[in-house]
């Protein structure tokens, strides 16, 4: 599916207005504003996200860029099977039924709104995937993430309490690539602190901001890393013991997140090591890894760091893309929260309505369901009078209906449609009757 259709649709409704809005005070270095292009009758309409304006600044790139470019493909999600689809719906009612979260370390309590707006249709999902749509697998791992992302404290951190990491900028998350995911960058040159718990809440953080700003139809990101050495640090790689507690988070609480790993300048140790490993890496995710690839090919080179032997030169201000990037990711999931709140604060909720793509809540009540009364047709005062005084001065009419009389047996025969909406049903006598048809009171 093309991002180029996608602008029209997030744009429809108030409320994709008035993400346009805010989007547009996102300024460039330069002064300039980046904006999304203006309404195109002939893209069409998809359930994906917006695509932003080509204009390249006149000067560095210096903080987030809105959306992909025009030419961005949003693969659309594969259909259920009607087994996949039976296991979900099982997924989901045994979600719908937590009402306590569990957790060892003092954290347990009933599960929050914001919890409930975590566990949408996507995310079981990814889980069902993640586990080889093992129902039991799925449920005990969701369960899980639910306990650690309050015992870690994720909705805790802080763009204050994580500034410190951010200033040299080794994580930064700038452009989208051919897919539409958003490009997080890893820098280990540009490593400034030492080994500390906060170095792996930096990393949290910053997925969970990636995910904040995703775009309709897109969950996945794209990773790239640049090992490139440092001048003034020889070791910029982390320790063995916080080595594995990312990858046990990323595995564990992030899965079927990584859409593409562009990787360059690996030093000659972990190229080695990558070669031992790549045969037992599982094919799928074995796809998503490029060494030293042309980078050009998987990120339009307008949004492609010039590093990366891209076009885009970026320039890193920690003053300038820090409170931009915490601004723009709290308008998107604002934008989001406002959105699952309106369609009644639903578990399972779409991610694409609550990212702001062309489709509707999977809770929307269908077109007869909660329908209004039709209203009464209303006439001119006059009128009304006027039929008013006919009503007081001509009498009713009546018609009469001599039932046929039958010799051998009784029938039945309606008569009409009473106030309660029951047809009327009367027995007919071997003696001529009377009836009246029309509407009974």
């Amino acid at each position: 599916m093309s991002a180029a259709s996608i602008v029209e649709d997030v744009r429809v409704g108030e409320e994709s207005k008035n993400l346009s809005e805010k989007l547009n005070e996102v300024k460039l270095e330069n002064g300039t504003t980046q904006q999304p292009p203006a309404d195109d009758a002939s893209n069409g309409s998809s359930s994906q996200g917006p695509t932003v304006a080509e204009d390249k600044p006149a000067g560095p790139q210096m903080t987030p860029i809105p959306y992909p470019v025009e030419s961005a493909a949003i693969p659309s999600p594969p259909e259920l099977t009607a087994e996949q689809q039976s296991k979900y719906e099982a997924v989901l009612e045994t979600v719908k039924s937590w009402k306590e979260v569990p957790s060892t370390k003092g954290k347990e309590g009933p599960i929050t709104e914001s919890e409930i707006l975590w566990l949408t249709r996507e995310c079981l999902l990814r889980y069902l995937r993640a586990t080889k749509w093992n129902t039991a697998d799925a449920e005990k791992r969701l369960l899980s993430t639910l306990t650690w992302r309050r015992e870690y404290g994720v909705e805790e951190l802080t763009g204050d309490h994580m500034s410190p990491e951010g200033e040299t900028g080794k994580q930064f998350i700038v452009g989208w690539d051919i897919a539409g995911r958003p490009c997080h960058y890893l820098n280990p040159a540009r490593q400034n602190t030492e080994p500390s718990p906060r170095q792996v809440q930096h990393l949290v953080f910053m997925l969970e901001r990636v995910i904040d700003i995703m775009v309709p139809g897109q969950e996945t990101l794209a990773l790239l890393i640049n090992f490139k050495t440092s001048k003034t640090r020889t070791n910029t790689a982390p320790g063995l013991s916080q080595g594995r507690e990312v990858l046990n988070i990323l595995q564990t609480h992030y899965p079927e997140r990584l859409g593409r790993a562009l990787i360059i300048n690996i030093p000659w140790v972990v190229s080695g090591f990558l070669k031992l490993i790549t045969p037992f890496i599982d094919p799928l995710t074995r796809q998503k890894l490029k060494y030293n690839d042309d980078m050009r090919q998987h990120v339009p080179p307008q949004q492609l760091w010039d590093q990366f032997h891209g076009d885009m030169e970026f320039e890193y201000d920690h003053s300038v893309y820090w409170p931009a990037l915490l601004k723009f990711a709290e308008e998107r999931y604002s934008e989001r929260r406002e959105r699952w709140v309106k369609a009644g604060k639903h578990y399972g909720e779409s991610e694409s309505y609550l990212r702001g793509g062309n489709v509707s809540s999977v809770f929307q009540p269908s077109a007869n369901e909660d329908a209004p009364a039709p209203e009464k047709e209303t006439m001119p005062t006059e009128s009304m009078e006027g039929a008013a005084q006919d009503k007081e001065t001509a009498p009713e009419e009546k018609k009469e209906v001599v039932a046929p009389v039958e010799e051998s047996k009784a029938t039945a025969q309606t008569s009409g449609t009473q106030s309660n909406g029951n047809m009327d049903v009367m027995e007919v006598t071997p003696k001529p009757v009377l009836t009246t048809e029309g509407d009974r009171a």
